[in-house]
């Protein structure tokens, strides 16, 4: 009998990530983790075989020293999945909405719903995380009080909805990196892919355009270029790369040759399918 397969996300049960992995791999089992540290070492000591990392939201934008972790992790991208977030009004079984008088949930979770806490004159507590509230008002909540999560918490909590998708922007949207330490996918040749890469450029004039240089003279498209800083030194940054294309594709090789002229240090870590949302915008 083959083994369940396993994957990795940070928070409690029923928080967004949970829900992603749901929703893209129905037949793993999830293994929460205290943080995105924990969360990538579980697929690093052979704990699970992917992790699901949240990188970005549409409202929120990046996050915070996610491109640090996921570097250095020596993980590899397996695949990009996109989540489009519904915040549901949580409360305790048979508590009406007006009698409601605090809401918890993550900072994000609370400033992504402002109209509905504004109309419902409901005073906001500051949680950890989204499902974390949930799980707090089924074990201690009273009943003037209510949480924002999604409809994986509410159900795994045994708590109500009194409010679906009260999210002020219906386009929120979180961009995941699943992580793996083994697995990777075989290339398709219809399928279109990115490639993902760390830099540090080295420390010359003009060392970063040059860098980028390649792509043009390439005819390579990058979608993206973050720099974030490093061991708490401003003077040295490195730079997050995702561009379309695989390494076997003869200009994504070339772009990359002229790119290790002009780096200290480049670092791929990934290659794979662009996902359909794409398409979308």
């Amino acid at each position: 009998m083959a083994m369940t397969k396993k994957i990795s996300f940070q928070g409690e049960l029923g928080a967004y990530s949970h829900l992603a992995c749901t929703n893209m791999f129905p037949d793993y089992e999830v293994v929460p983790c205290r943080d995105f540290r924990d969360t990538l070492a579980c697929v690093s000591e052979g704990n699970a075989d992917l992790a699901m990392i949240p990188v970005e939201n549409t409202v929120a934008g990046r996050v915070a020293d996610i491109h640090n972790l996921v570097g250095n992790s020596k993980l590899k991208i397996y695949a990009e999945h996109f989540e489009n977030v519904k915040h549901q009004l949580i409360a305790k079984p048979g508590v009406e909405i007006t009698a409601l008088k605090t809401v918890r949930s993550h900072a994000m979770g609370l400033g992504q719903c402002t109209k509905v806490i504004d109309a419902l004159n409901l005073q906001p507590i500051v949680m950890a995380d989204t499902a974390g509230s949930a799980k707090y008002l089924s074990e201690q909540g009273e009943e003037q009080e209510c949480a924002i999560a999604s409809e994986l918490a509410a159900k795994i909590y045994k708590l109500n909805i009194v409010q679906t998708n009260i999210e002020d922007d219906p386009n929120n949207t979180t961009r995941f990196l699943v992580m793996s330490k083994n697995l990777q996918q075989e290339k398709d040749s219809k399928q279109e892919y990115l490639t993902s890469c760390i830099i540090e450029t080295k420390s010359i004039p003009s060392a970063l355009y040059k860098a980028l240089g390649g792509f043009a003279t390439n005819g390579v498209n990058m979608i993206k270029l973050e720099s974030f800083i490093i061991e708490g030194d401003f003077n040295k940054a490195q730079f997050y790369i995702e561009l379309e294309g695989h390494l076997g594709e003869a200009s994504v090789a070339g772009a990359m040759e002229e790119l290790k002229s002009y780096t200290n240090k480049l670092t791929i870590l990934g290659e794979y399918p662009k996902h359909q949302y794409r398409s979308k915008s």
